[in-house]
C-alpha cells in the first residue's frame, strides 16, 4: 500500500487511500518549525492487524528525519509505537 503525504499550514497527515477513500491516516500539527506532534492515528476496521499503523508513524518519522524534525507523539498508539522503536534521534 502506498503512503501518501500532505501538509497545509502546519497540519499534516500520512495516508493510505483505497478507492478515492483515507483507510489509514496518521495525523500531526507543527507546534513549531521544528516540532510534529503526531496526534491520531487510525486504521480501518478492515486492515487492522496489518500494522499500518506502524508503517504511518513510521513514514512520519522519516519525514522528520529528512527535514531536521523533532516529534512529539501525543496520541497513545503513536507513544507505544515510539516506546518500541529507535526512534530517539526525534524524539522532542
Amino acid at each position: 500500500m502506498d503512503i501518501q503525504h500532505q501538509q497545509i499550514k502546519g497540519e499534516g497527515s500520512f495516508f493510505i487511500e483505497k478507492n478515492g477513500h483515507q483507510v489509514a491516516n496518521m495525523a500531526y500539527t507543527m507546534l513549531s518549525p521544528t516540532v510534529m506532534s503526531i496526534y491520531h492515528t487510525g486504521v480501518d476496521d478492515d486492515l487492522q492487524g496489518q500494522h499500518i499503523g506502524e508503517s504511518l508513524v513510521e513514514a512520519g518519522v522519516e519525514y522528520a528525519r529528512k527535514n531536521h524534525l523533532k516529534v512529539k507523539p501525543a496520541c497513545s498508539f503513536a507513544q507505544s509505537v515510539f516506546d518500541k522503536g529507535n526512534f530517539n534521534d526525534v524524539l522532542a
